[in-house]
């Protein structure tokens, strides 16, 4: 039998490696030592599991694929990592899968890899856990092709005999694993959006589209979840702030399923490894009816923010 396709290869490694990282958060979190450092502000955090997931995730990646660009969130010297950091196993069930045509040609040094080691740090400083999750994002050509998104504290609140944690992963052409697709409620327009980065503009945005309900939750990875799961029906951020580790994963994800995901102003993002780090014209995104929210993002708010 042939070999699998790189694309495969990496995916069902950053599967592992994804794993590996919910086990480094939860017991960050469970020695009661957060390490919490702002880069920026308050609103900015940055915690152990922060730097040890990074060190993990890349180190592990760039020992089995060489030659493939990562790009992490977290500014880290170089330091040797220490073994216990890297995960060589892989998700044999990805391996199975076949390779989408158009990728089975792929070479490594083709990809881009967006790593947010933990998106949602404030909600993780704060006690929300299942706001918390680990991005890998795989990019080709500038898109965003693949995507492992990790919830470590998936079902923390089920009571002792639950399994903690879960894994999601998409491949576009292939699908999307890990969770049960769920459409929202029909008629109901129920918006996803940040709970720790508001502005008058935002919440300007969200106003004209005249929801039935607003879901404040943090984490973008935790807001395509709620796309996905049927709890919302778009996620709508009409500002800068989220970056291009925080999208790449969640967009491959939700591409995989029929969703999209775009700018404010309806532009895709590009995830090459040239490109400029920040979604500076914010982010709309639906499992479903895109053009009924495209379509009522008023002009202002499109004119302050400038892709």
């Amino acid at each position: 039998m042939a070999s699998p396709a790189l694309l495969m290869r990496v995916v069902a490694s950053a599967y592992s490696v994804a794993e590996k990282a919910a086990t480094i958060v939860r017991n960050v979190m469970a020695a009661g030592d957060l390490g919490i450092v702002e880069k920026t502000g308050a609103n900015d955090l940055q915690t152990k599991a922060d730097r040890l997931v990074q060190m993990s995730i890349c180190a592990s990646l760039a020992r089995k694929f060489p030659k493939v660009t990562i790009i992490g969130e977290e500014e880290l010297s170089s330091d040797e990592v220490t073994e216990e950091l890297i995960e060589d196993g892989h998700c044999e069930e990805i391996l199975k899968k076949t390779c989408p045509a158009q990728y089975t040609g792929i070479k490594e040094e083709e990809l881009v890899i967006w790593v947010d080691p933990l998106d949602g740090t404030k909600e993780y400083t704060e006690g929300l856990l299942d706001h918390v999750t680990v991005l890998i994002g795989i990019a080709y050509g500038g898109k965003a092709i693949a995507g492992v998104i990790n919830q470590p504290y998936y079902n923390y609140e089920a009571g002792a005999d639950a399994v903690l944690g879960r894994t999601i992963w998409g491949v576009l052409g292939i699908g999307a694993f890990g969770f049960q697709l769920t459409e929202a409620p029909a008629g109901k327009h129920i918006i996803v959006t940040t709970r720790s980065h508001s502005s008058t503009l935002v919440n300007d945005c969200i106003s004209a589209l005249n929801p039935d309900s607003v879901i404040r939750v943090g984490g973008a990875g935790n807001k395509i979840i709620q796309l996905i799961e049927g709890k919302a029906s778009a996620y709508v951020f009409a500002s800068p702030g989220c970056k291009k580790w925080d999208t790449c994963a969640p967009e491959a994800i939700l591409h995989a399923v029929g969703g999209k995901i775009t700018d404010i102003h309806g532009n895709a993002f590009q995830y090459n490894k040239e490109v400029k780090h920040m979604n500076s014209a914010g982010v709309l995104a639906t499992l479903r009816n895109y053009d009924y929210y495209a379509s009522r993002i008023p002009n202002t708010v499109k004119q302050s923010l400038v892709p």
